[in-house]
């Protein structure tokens, strides 16, 4: 009988332990599992609070040692409820200087959905994602809004239903001395594992346009790029970095290909 009270004693003071750990998780580790999920590729800085309720600004991997910059305006906080340890998922995410309004994860670890929202995003911090960005050198506003979005974890498969529209306006680039060069529009309508999207112009004297999608893991564009008419000469120096002229009718255009 002792042994046994012994052994119960010893489980209820390691799950008792777990349980201290688990609720003092350092936002640090919200950190980590953002730069897991996107392969390094964005990290979280000055993170603080902790794993459950905390908040942090989103930067892009440094290269070298170049410091962690921001991407996105202001910080981001967050509250995740602890029924994630029973495999529900309910997640708040704030940040009132880059989100039109609070978004929301709400499902399990199969299914889950994302609340709608715009998010707006400096051009101009884009360029702490590397190439080609930083050689373009966007500026502009853009604005990327979606709907509600559903998530579906087949295995290694994920699935993805909803909209989204990213609306680039008065976008310029350091290789072009014309400010601005246009205002476009590039929507994406996720079904499943594949996309369809497609980018038009709204104005400005280079005309955008062109439509793909992600089939099996492969981006797919084809698209064109042309001045509009009597700014042939001020953009053949631009045209010519995009691509190769062809002909479209009776206009000389550039074929924007990605296979």
């Amino acid at each position: 009988m002792m042994k046994i009270k012994k052994i119960i004693w010893v489980i209820a003071a390691v799950l008792s332990i777990v349980l201290t750990v688990l609720v003092f998780l350092p936002a640090s580790w919200m950190a980590l599992l953002v730069e897991k999920q996107t392969m390094g590729r964005v990290s979280l800085g000055d993170a603080q609070g902790s794993f459950w309720r905390g908040s942090a600004f989103i930067g892009g991997a440094p290269s070298g040692n170049a410091p962690l910059t921001p991407l996105l305006s202001g910080r981001f906080s967050w509250r995740i409820s602890p029924l994630l340890l029973l495999g529900q998922l309910d997640v708040a995410v704030e940040n009132p200087a880059s989100l039109s309004q609070p978004v929301t994860l709400s499902g399990n670890f199969s299914q889950w959905t994302v609340s709608g929202a715009d998010l707006m995003i400096p051009p101009e911090r884009l360029e702490g994602l590397g190439a080609p960005l930083n050689t373009i050198g966007p500026s502009g506003q853009l604005r990327l809004s979606w709907n509600s979005l559903q998530f579906n974890r087949q295995g290694a498969k994920l699935d993805v239903i909803g909209a989204m529209r990213l609306e680039m306006n008065e976008m310029s680039s350091r290789l072009s001395a014309i400010k601005p060069l246009g205002s476009y529009l590039l929507t994406f309508d996720w079904k499943g594992q594949t996309a369809d999207l497609a980018l038009n112009t709204n104005k400005g004297p280079l005309l955008l346009s062109g439509a793909g999608g992600l089939r099996d893991g492969r981006f797919q564009f084809s698209g064109k790029a042309m001045a509009e008419k009597g700014q042939e000469d001020r953009l053949a120096n631009l045209l010519n970095l995009l691509g190769q002229r062809r002909r479209d009718g009776d206009k000389d255009v550039i074929a924007l290909e990605f296979k």
